[in-house]
C-alpha cells in the first residue's frame, strides 16, 4: 500500500467521522427541540414550563446531590441516619483492620444528653476478664428455654426486603458468631435455615409464614416452623420503630415468585401488612396470644414494640399480675423510634414514637417496680451499631441488643437510600440479580461475623475500663449524663431504679410453677 492510498482512507475516515459528528450534533439539536416543545406544552410542572429543557437539571442535581453530600461535603460526624465516622468503624471492624484512630476524638464530648463512661482507678485485668454472662429466655416455662451469651444480634430484616444473598451471609456469619437472627415478618425461607444460625421467627400483623386462608394465625403452621431446632424463640411484631402505627411495606416489584409462595400473595402485588393484630385489641388479648403461641411452639415468646403510651405497659404488667407470672412474655424487644426501614411514611418517621434514650430507661424502671424484671428479659434495638451505644443499652437495663442497620454496614451497605426501590446498588435489598452479583454470601459471612465479634470484644474493652468484668456487668453509675457544657451528672443519680411496689414484692421467680 503506497502512500497516496495511505492518504486516500485517512481521507475518507476523516469525511466519515466529520458525517457522524454531524449526524450526532443533529440528533442532540433534535432531542433539545423535541424537550423544549415539550417542557413548554406540559402543565404539570413548574420550573420545565418556565425554563425548558435547562430546567431539567434542577432533577439531575435533586438525584446526585445525595452522593456529594455524602462523599465531598458532610464532616465525620454530620450525617444522619449514621455519620461517616459510625460507618467508617464498622467497615474496619467487618472486614478485621485496624479500628484505633489517632490524634484524638472528632465526637463532641460536651452536648447536652450525651452519655460518658466513668473509668476505674483500678481497671478489670486481662486476666481477670470473663466471657459475657450467658442468659435463659423462658426458663421454668417455656418447654425449651433459650440461652445464650450473644450481646448483638441481627435484628428483623424480611426475606423480601432484603434479597437472598444478604439472607444467607447474614444467617452464616451469625451461626459463625453465635448470636441470633430474627427473621422479620416475611416469613421463614430456605436461606433463613440454610446458614444454620439460630433464629427468632417474627409473627407480624399479616402472620406471614404462618397464615391460613383467612389471614388468621394457623397452629398447625406454627407447629412446622417450630420443628425446626434453629428456630429458638417467636416475636410477635405489635410494632416497628420507624412506623409505629403502620405494618410492613413491600413494593410490589419486589414481590418474587418465590417470596409470593412464602407470604401467600400475589407476585408483584404490594405486601401491606395491616397496622395492627385485627386479633390483639387489649392487653388479655396480647397475653393470651403469648399463651397460645408458647403453648403450640413449647418455645420462649415475646412481643417488639417501640415505646409511646405509657398507660399500656402498666395496665400489661398489672394484668400480668392478676393472671400470674407465667403468663408475662419471655421478653419484650424495645424498639427505637429512630429505627430503620425499607420504607415508611415520613411523618412517622419523622415525629412517631419515643426513641430508644428515653423509652429504654422507662421500661427497665416499670419491670423494676412491678416486680417483673427477672421474669421478662429486655431486648433493644435502634441504631445501636457502635460499641459505645451497645454499652449504654446494657448499663442502662438491657439483656441483649439487636441491630438492622449495623450488620447491614457489615454486608458492604453503603447508605444510598435506596432499599425502597429495588435499585440498591450493593445488591442487599434488591431482587435484581445484576445488582446481586457483587454480593457474595462466602465472603459476606465473614464480615457479619467479625463485626459481631468486635462488637462484643470492644463492649467488653468499656466494661473492664469501668472496673467490671465482662459487658453485662455494666451499671448505671458507670455512667454520666453530660446537661450542659459544663457540668454532667451521674445517671443513677438522674435515673435511679426504683423500688418494687409492695404489692409486687416477693420476686417473680418465686411464682414460676
Amino acid at each position: 500500500m503506497d502512500v497516496s492510498e495511505i492518504h486516500r482512507i485517512a481521507v475518507t475516515i476523516a469525511e466519515y467521522g466529520v458525517l457522524l459528528f454531524s449526524f450526532l450534533i443533529g440528533l442532540a439539536v433534535l432531542a433539545i427541540l423535541i424537550m423544549y416543545v415539550v417542557d413548554k406544552t406540559q402543565t404539570k410542572h413548574t420550573i420545565r414550563r418556565n425554563y425548558p429543557v435547562v430546567g431539567r437539571f434542577r432533577y439531575l442535581f435533586e438525584h446526585i446531590g445525595e452522593f456529594f453530600r455524602q462523599y465531598f461535603f458532610a464532616m465525620d460526624r454530620e450525617e444522619l441516619p449514621f455519620n461517616r465516622a459510625e460507618r467508617s468503624w464498622v467497615y474496619r471492624a467487618a472486614k478485621e483492620v485496624d479500628t484505633t484512630v489517632a490524634f484524638g476524638s472528632t465526637r463532641p464530648l460536651d452536648h447536652e444528653g450525651d452519655v460518658i463512661f466513668l473509668n476505674s482507678a483500678f481497671p478489670t485485668l486481662d486476666e481477670d476478664a470473663v466471657e459475657p454472662r450467658p442468659i435463659t429466655i423462658g426458663e421454668g416455662v417455656a418447654l425449651k428455654p433459650y440461652t445464650t451469651a450473644s450481646i448483638l444480634n441481627i435484628s428483623a430484616m424480611s426475606y423480601g426486603a432484603i434479597s437472598r444473598p444478604a439472607v444467607l451471609a447474614l444467617s452464616r456469619g451469625a451461626r459463625e458468631s453465635g448470636i441470633w437472627m430474627n427473621t422479620g415478618e416475611g416469613g421463614l425461607s430456605s436461606y433463613h435455615l440454610e446458614g444454620g444460625a439460630d433464629i427468632v421467627f417474627q409473627i407480624g400483623t399479616a402472620k406471614y409464614g404462618v397464615r391460613d386462608e383467612q389471614g388468621q394465625l394457623d397452629d398447625d403452621k406454627l407447629r412446622e416452623i417450630a420443628a425446626h431446632d434453629q428456630v429458638r424463640m417467636f416475636e410477635i411484631k405489635m410494632s416497628q420503630g420507624a412506623k409505629p402505627g403502620k405494618g410492613g411495606i413491600l413494593p410490589g416489584e419486589k414481590v418474587t415468585e418465590e417470596i409470593s409462595r412464602i407470604r401467600h400473595i400475589g407476585i408483584g402485588e404490594d405486601s401491606i401488612s395491616p397496622n395492627g393484630h385485627k386479633d390483639i385489641r387489649s392487653v388479655d388479648d396480647l397475653l393470651c396470644m403469648i399463651e397460645r403461641v408458647r403453648s403450640v411452639t413449647g418455645k420462649p415468646v415475646g412481643f417488639k414494640t417501640v415505646v409511646g403510651q405509657l398507660s399500656f405497659f402498666h395496665d400489661l404488667f398489672a394484668e400480668i399480675h392478676r393472671r400470674g407470672i407465667a403468663s408475662a412474655p419471655d421478653f419484650i424487644a424495645i424498639d427505637s423510634a429512630d429505627g430503620g426501614t425499607g420504607a415508611a411514611p415520613q411523618p412517622l418517621i419523622d415525629y412517631m414514637g419515643m426513641p430508644l434514650k428515653e423509652s429504654l430507661p422507662m421500661i427497665v424502671d416499670l419491670l423494676h417496680e412491678y416486680g417483673l424484671r427477672e421474669r421478662i428479659k429486655l431486648v433493644a434495638s435502634g441504631k445501636l451499631i457502635t460499641p459505645g451505644k451497645v454499652a449504654w443499652a446494657l448499663a442502662v437495663g438491657a439483656d441483649f441488643c439487636t441491630s438492622a442497620r449495623g450488620f447491614m454496614f457489615a454486608l458492604g451497605c453503603i447508605q444510598a437510600l435506596q432499599c425502597n426501590k429495588n435499585t440498591c446498588p450493593t445488591g442487599i435489598t434488591t431482587h435484581n440479580k445484576e445488582l446481586q452479583r457483587g454480593l457474595v454470601p462466602a465472603e459476606k459471612c465473614k464480615r457479619v461475623a467479625a463485626y459481631a465479634k468486635s462488637i462484643a470484644y470492644s463492649v467488653g474493652i468499656i466494661a473492664h475500663s469501668c472496673g467490671a468484668s465482662e459487658p453485662r456487668g455494666l451499671l448505671r453509675e458507670h455512667m454520666r449524663v453530660i446537661e450542659s457544657s459544663d457540668r454532667s451528672v451521674a445517671m443513677n443519680e438522674l435515673d435511679p431504679l426504683p423500688a418494687v411496689r409492695p404489692e409486687y414484692a416477693g420476686g417473680a421467680a418465686a411464682q414460676l410453677p
